[in-house]
């Protein structure tokens, strides 16, 4: 993993945004130095800065240039990136309950059948993972995760859905994931999840933040169903483990 890592370099993204770039490839270490960034950032409180989303291996920092010269911003990133804490370890874990295969997980015995197992063997190594949530977007709440095990590595489907459901549990390349909203995916489709990864009428409005630790739980359908319709009245369904 430590071999990925270069020192940090600056990029510009048109004309009021700037990208920190501490790798090409996705790891946990380049990520842990994106949100270490992100918060040395959010304390520095910079002067034009009026925006900053972290990426797996890179910080997208957007500025107001009326304010903040690119050259002056970027002098002012690069020391930051050289000198930031990578982030701690995660403080919060959730456990998302998911229930997998039939309607709520299509994709499921493909999967078994292209990795040559069962659809149970799938579900216990993809419950049995401790993942970390790496960045959120794509859509709101779409949280990507870190921490696949190599043995379900898998390139994404050759024709992408237009549409898949919300509450998706789903597994791409060396990730997974967890969608919140309906939406186009290219991913393989595990199960559902009932918890809401976003609501705009809850506090909080965003559930997963980058840096969190996430197991999956077992559930039945019947169960899915109470959830769905508890976490539609705005109740967090996941449950907030101890560090």
């Amino acid at each position: 993993m430590a071999a990925t890592l270069a020192p940090p370099r600056i990029l510009p993204s048109g004309d009021s945004a700037i990208t920190v770039e501490f790798s090409k490839h996705i790891d946990d270490a380049a990520n842990q130095r994106v949100l270490g960034l992100d918060r040395a950032v959010a304390n520095e409180a910079i002067p034009g800065v009026t925006e900053t989303v972290p990426t797996y291996r890179s910080l997208l920092v957007h500025y107001d240039p009326s304010q903040v010269d690119f050259g002056v911003l970027g002098e002012k990133l690069l020391a930051l990136a050289r000198s930031a804490e990578p982030a701690a370890t995660a403080t919060r874990h959730w456990r998302i309950p998911v229930t997998y295969g039939g309607e709520h997980g299509i994709d499921l015995e493909d999967v078994a059948k292209t990795l040559k197992t069962t659809p149970d063997d799938i579900v216990a190594r993809h419950s049995a993972g401790d993942y970390r949530v790496a960045m959120i977007g794509f859509t709101p709440g779409w949280s990507y995760l870190s921490g696949l095990h190599s043995s379900l590595h898998m390139p994404r489907r050759q024709n992408p859905r237009l549409l898949t459901p919300a509450g998706t549990i789903s597994i791409g390349g060396v990730q997974a994931g967890v969608q919140c909203l309906a939406g186009p995916s290219g991913w393989h489709l595990l199960g559902r999840t009932a918890v809401r990864t976003y609501q705009l009428h809850r506090e909080p409005i965003f559930l997963l933040e980058p840096g969190d630790r996430v197991t999956f739980s077992v559930v039945d359908a019947k169960t899915f169903a109470d959830q769905d319709r508890a976490a539609e009245n705005g109740e967090i369904v996941a449950e907030l483990m101890n560090p």
